[in-house]
């Protein structure tokens, strides 16, 4: 809203873990009038009720929603793409068996390439490489920092 003015008409792109930061998105997303878009890897994917109920507000809304497995498929056209943590508390144990299946996941200049070309890039922190490169996360195109300076205003 800060960035672009308005959130009406956006579209936004998760990839990464179908994770509860995706299913905030995803239960608001539409209500805002965006078009949400999301690439997670077979056996990630967000909650099946959580989805459901996405699709129900996505035809409410009249917002379009995709879940694919393909990052660029997902990014094609996104104001804003968005990841998060692979690995959340309490999934250390899973660590080698998740970034084996998040190869191919990580946001990059290719990735943001298939994007609208007034994208932005988010992430709620703290960030690992794997998931976003250093290029991307340090351009002038990533709001992570003005995000975390607003977050600390809802604490």
């Amino acid at each position: 809203q800060e960035h672009y003015g308005r959130l009406n008409g956006l579209t936004i792109t998760w990839i990464g873990d179908g994770n509860n930061v995706l299913h905030s998105i995803m239960m608001s997303a539409a209500k805002l009038g965006m078009h949400l878009r999301i690439a997670t890897p077979k056996g990630f994917e967000p909650d099946l009720r959580i989805t459901k109920i996405t699709e129900q507000y996505s035809e409410e809304y009249g917002t379009k929603l995709l879940l694919t497995t393909d990052p660029l498929e997902a990014a094609d056209g996104a104001n804003v793409l968005v990841t998060d943590t692979w690995i959340s508390m309490g999934q250390e144990e899973e660590k080698k068996e998740r970034l084996k299946a998040f190869q191919g996941y990580q946001i990059t200049m290719q990735t943001a390439k298939s994007a609208a070309s007034n994208w932005t890039f988010l992430h709620c922190l703290p960030r690992k490489p794997e998931e976003v490169d250093d290029e991307v996360f340090y351009s002038p195109q990533s709001l992570v920092f003005q995000e975390a300076e607003n977050r600390k205003w809802t604490i």
